[in-house]
């Protein structure tokens, strides 16, 4: 099994969607005429006017703190990390440039999600990928496969995955035994998730601002006490990516090594694509009342997950010059690492602390994605949705203690599946997109406040709920 598994995230991974991913975001670059930097105050002025919500939906803002969230997980402190270690410093710039393209992927399926939404049984907002392939593709059979594969990846295994990034960290700095981390963060995440959709949100928009200007505090804090060695970090990120100068870090100089290890672990950190965000996308009430509002807010929350954050990790490992090829130091170590040569014993604890807060927020916000794809295949009822908890729960506590590989490569696989059926979908879709984009854009020049209006769309007609766009 491990071999067939192993063989699978290869072919997925090494090919499929590491080119795939960027294909998509370079196509719906151009499609949207570069619209995430040609309409980046577009962006800003969105979720600036998106803290309004209904009683059928969440706020743009709450909605955007969920999806930062499930973004902004261990893949932000690790995973650069790892990029650093095995692509040098070069990888970064890769990062930031799979970011770029990632965003306008982000804007499209989030603003699909936000056309195609419906209302669940208590009048709440649902939607997100699996709806958009039903109703606007109008096969069922793969958004079926799409669910399926969300709810095993994001709802169940990667929760496990977070648990044990928490446990590790809360292990080796404090001493606390693995299972009663896994224990405390189940019953801690149990209060969230079963105060419902709601409540999740309401604890994201508390914390995820917190949680994220706080690293960055910390970054900056070290950019500023080493503000001469700044420009030439940044250079050698530059330089080192095209293989013009050999740079601190891992395989210095391959180009390719560079190329690969910034691309993927930036495609892992900020999701563009992968089909995740668009699932809690779809639950708000967008200001303006557009699909493209969404879109941009969405887009927002790749740019503030690779280019700031990610960019924090990497100027703290950078200035540390900890990064030792072939040392076998990589991940949540060497990042602590290099808090340790900043700040100290502190450094330790500062980290142990931030990977608790990422991880837990991810936990809680992948486990909402999991129940949006469980109300459509029709398992949203209170016994269904009661039953995915306990589960979730479970496998929080079992990934406190237990690390079982094949186990997580077999989430890399089913994620790799959901991704690769969303691209598609996305991409049969982008006629829409661009439709919804560009009415968006000329009500905004027009100086109106963009409003959806169903019957300029009569191409989408009995494959949209009008109402709820009335």
């Amino acid at each position: 099994m491990t071999a067939i598994v192993d063989f699978l995230n290869g072919i997925i991974w090494g090919y499929i969607l590491i080119y795939g991913l960027l294909a998509v975001g370079v196509y719906f670059t151009i499609r949207l005429g570069f619209m995430q930097f040609i309409h980046f105050g577009e962006m800003i002025r969105a979720i600036r006017g998106s803290r309004e919500s209904d009683a059928n939906g969440i706020s743009p803002f709450q909605a955007l703190c969920t999806s930062l969230a499930s973004r902004v997980g261990t893949g932000n402190i690790a995973g650069v990390a790892v990029a650093l270690y095995l692509g040098g410093a070069g990888a970064i710039f890769w990062m930031w440039m799979v970011a770029l393209v990632g965003m306008a992927t982000a804007y499209a399926e989030s603003t699909l999600a936000q056309l195609y939404k419906v209302r669940d049984g208590e009048g709440q907002y649902r939607g997100g990928p699996a709806t958009y392939i039903t109703r606007g593709l109008r096969a069922p059979w793969a958004a079926a496969i799409f669910a399926v594969c969300l709810i095993l990846s994001f709802g169940l295994i990667f929760n496990a995955v977070q648990a044990n990034s928490i446990a590790d960290a809360v292990e080796g700095a404090f001493q606390i035994p693995k299972l009663w981390v896994g224990v405390a963060v189940a019953v801690f995440a149990g209060i969230v998730i079963f105060g419902g959709l709601r409540s999740i949100v309401r604890f994201a928009e508390l914390v995820v601002p917190l949680m994220a200007a706080i690293y960055v505090l910390a970054a900056l804090a070290i950019v500023v006490l080493h503000i001469t060695e700044v420009p030439g970090v940044l250079a050698m990120i530059v330089k080192s990516a095209f293989g013009i100068s050999e740079a601190t870090g891992g395989v210095a100089g391959s180009v390719t090594a560079a190329a690969l290890n910034g691309i993927k672990r930036g495609l892992f950190s900020n999701e563009a694509g992968m089909g995740s965000a668009p699932n809690i996308a779809a639950t708000a009430t967008p200001m303006p009342h557009h699909p493209s509002s969404q879109g941009l807010v969405q887009a927002f929350g790749v740019f503030v997950d690779t280019l700031v954050i990610c960019t924090a990790t990497a100027l703290m490992i950078l200035l540390a010059g900890v990064v030792e090829p072939g040392s076998g130091i990589t991940g949540t170590k060497l990042t602590q690492d290099a808090m340790a040569f900043h700040f100290g014993a502190f450094g330790n604890y500062f980290i142990a602390i931030a990977i608790f807060f990422f991880a837990f927020t991810s936990i809680v916000a992948n486990y909402s994605y999991a129940e949006n794809a469980l109300y459509h295949l029709g398992g949203g009822t209170k016994l269904g949705v009661t039953i995915l908890r306990l589960v979730a729960l479970a496998m929080v506590v079992w990934g406190g203690y237990e690390a079982v590989t094949t186990v997580f490569n077999f989430a890399d696989a089913s994620m790799g599946l959901m991704a690769t059926v969303n691209l598609i979908a996305i991409v049969l879709l982008s006629g829409t997109v661009v439709k919804l984009t560009k009415d968006y854009m000329a009500q905004r020049k027009a100086g109106k406040s963009p409003r959806f209006a169903a019957k300029d769309y009569p191409e989408l007609q009995g494959k949209i709920d009008s109402t709820i766009w009335k």
